[in-house]
């Protein structure tokens, strides 16, 4: 294994140092969140591939596949088909705000209020059980590689992350990220998933040894496909995580384009995954959990120094989904609540650099307690977007569609979502399908009862609304926006 333990070393290593380069362009406030706005269609691409494909996509996905066969591949699917639909429908609108976060557009479009703050501490608690998630991952792939201890290794993975996050901002995790984009196209598409065919006999025997509901595109069954699409399409549609890197790019062209090449690229990626399981279910029938197959089958099946790579692809997955999920989490706690509750900016470009480093510290150690305390991945996972979705999937896509749409329907539509959603996984079980299902209902209906029974939005907030999504306002949302009637 020493060879393995290089491979990761120096893994690790590169990407505190990339933090600590990085570090050296973050010196303003655009710089640090956003990257300056400046990546082109190569970086975006990649990057933007890193973040919504994680350890979920990666290690969940393989075992999806072991369980149910090519059907495992819908729920990485569904992500892609979610940020094809948010890069070809919305990107280059959402790209045209010059926005730091949700909350900000939204109130650009509604006029400012309590929406935004509402809809702050919501996306908030999204991104943080999300970085909550990915940080508990780093305990299956620490323990296949050194046997170290679950805390132990949500400790050193957690902190590595949250170092090069702090030092450098969007610009190390952007870099970071490109790496982590790279490792994993090798390590799963190119290397992991031939020879996990190969050691299975091939397609043809891996026909001839599972049952024929494996190669059914539709095994996994409607329903479930039916809740993928709900909370993992439309929740790359509005989390801040994925906002916050369309944001980043140079232009509308590049939103769209870069971002439609990234969804694709999570097509071949479920695809990858589903075939992977599958063949670990040829050659190990009889695993203890599902989740195991991908370590196990990169434990026994691959060569010295390709196994160190593949689970460097594993590493980088996890950690590139849990930095984006961390950027996101401190700059909403910053912006969207402290900032708000303080009532006042800040003074310079340079404090505000000063203060979101702060934050993410600050996050990443609430991110690493909360993921040594908590056992349950799916069903934390599972909070998260279920009060995404049901809270505020309404209220952020019809701002962009609707323009009757006002302050005090977006604002009913977060709180009764969000609390029908709360008081559903209570009743039916955090896993459950209806809590989703009628809380984005309910979400829906208050929104436009609450709109039609309200006066319109003040022309003015309208106007400027429509003035900004032309592109030609460069300032800040943070600046003032009229007061709706």
């Amino acid at each position: 294994m020493a060879l393995d333990y290089t491979v990761i070393v120096v893994y690790l290593a590169g990407m505190l140092a990339m933090g600590w380069w990085g570090m050296r362009r973050a010196r303003s406030k655009s710089e640090f969140l956003v990257a300056g706005r400046r990546l082109g269609p190569f970086l975006y691409s990649g990057t933007m591939a890193a973040i919504v494909l994680g350890g979920a996509s990666t290690i969940g996905g393989v075992g999806l596949g072991y369980q149910y066969g090519l059907s495992g591949a819908w729920m990485v699917f569904t992500i892609g088909l979610g940020l094809l639909a948010l890069s070809v429908f919305f990107s280059a609108r959402i790209a045209r705000l010059k926005v730091y976060t949700v909350s900000e557009m939204l109130d650009l479009r509604y006029g400012g209020g309590r929406a935004g703050i509402i809809s702050g501490v919501v996306m908030w608690a999204y991104t943080l059980m999300l970085a909550v998630t990915s940080t508990i991952a780093y305990a299956t792939i620490f323990d296949v590689l050194f046997d170290m201890h679950r805390t132990a290794a949500i400790v050193l993975g957690g902190s590595i992350v949250v170092a090069y996050s702090t030092l450098g901002g969007m610009w190390s995790i952007t870099l970071t990220d490109m790496v982590q984009f790279v490792v994993k196209t090798v390590g799963v598409l190119l290397l992991l998933l031939p020879i996990a065919v190969v050691k299975a006999g091939g397609f043809g025997e891996m026909k001839a040894q599972l049952p024929t509901e494996y190669f059914d595109p539709l095994g996994i069954g409607g329903e479930t496909i039916f809740t993928y699409v709900l909370i993992y399409t439309f929740g790359m549609l509005i989390g801040q995580d994925i906002w916050q890197r369309v944001f980043t790019a140079r232009s509308d062209r590049t939103a769209q384009w870069g971002g439609t090449v990234a969804g694709t690229y999570c097509l071949a990626y479920a695809l990858a995954g589903a075939v992977i399981g599958t063949a670990a279910r040829v050659l190990y029938p009889k695993l203890g959990s599902a989740d195991d197959a991908f370590a196990t089958i990169v434990k026994d099946e691959l060569p010295v120094g390709v196994r160190g790579l593949v689970l460097a692809a594993a590493l980088a997955a996890v950690m590139s989904t849990s930095s984006g999920a961390l950027i996101a989490c401190a700059t909403v706690a910053n912006n969207d609540i402290w900032s708000r509750l303080r009532g006042r900016p800040a003074e310079g470009e340079r404090d505000e650099v000063t203060g979101n480093r702060a934050f993410i510290l600050l996050m990443g150690l609430a991110v690493i307690a909360t993921a040594i305390a908590i056992d349950n991945v799916v069903e934390a996972l599972t909070v998260a977007y279920n009060l995404l979705v049901g809270g505020l999937l309404v209220p952020i896509l019809g701002g962009l569609v609707w323009k009757r749409g006002t302050v005090h329907g977006a604002l009913a539509s977060v709180v009764v979502g969000g609390l029908a959603v709360i008081v559903l996984m209570a009743t039916y079980g955090i896993l459950a399908n209806e809590p989703v299902y009628y809380g984005l209902l309910a979400s829906l209906a208050a929104y436009l009862a609450v709109s039609l029974a309200t006066p319109a939005t003040d022309a003015a907030v309208l106007s400027a609304w429509r003035e900004r999504l032309t592109g030609r306002f460069p300032e800040l949302a943070s600046e003032p926006v009229p007061a709706s009637r």
